[in-house]
């Protein structure tokens, strides 16, 4: 039964520091340096055009670095496409090679296999198959 109480003391602390939450309005320390009109929640959200357009002018100029780092980046894409290219060219290259030398090979294995045939068949008995 005690930690019914204590969960009972805990939503009663919690609710009561709840309720005196919204009469504090935040717990950073205020400049109070410049006077601020409150008009509710709208003065918290908007701010005026002069600003915001301010605010939007100096965050829309860049710097050079940026520009240079775009450049550098580009120029890295451009470098691994190109070694993708030419890596795969290369395959398809080596893999046409084994293509042609495995037909090769199997080629003088039939033509070998076809005279060692052709050589020990005498015309006398049918050839010798393994099914009947």
């Amino acid at each position: 039964m005690t930690w019914t109480r204590a969960l009972a003391l805990f939503v009663l602390a919690t609710l009561l520091i709840l309720s005196f939450s919204s009469f504090v309005e935040s717990a950073a320390v205020r400049d109070d340096s410049e006077p601020r009109r409150r008009q509710g929640a709208a003065s918290q959200v908007f701010v005026p055009e002069a600003d915001a357009s301010a605010f939007f002018r100096r965050r829309g100029r860049r710097s050079t670095r940026y520009y240079e780092l775009q450049a550098e980046q580009r120029l890295k894409i451009g470098q691994s496409e190109q070694r993708r290219e030419d890596n795969e060219e290369q395959r398809n290259k080596y893999e046409n090679y084994l293509e042609e030398e495995r037909d090769e090979i199997n080629e003088r294995t039939r033509e070998t296999n076809e005279q060692f045939r052709e050589y020990h068949y005498d015309g006398l008995q049918p050839r010798y198959y393994w099914f009947h």
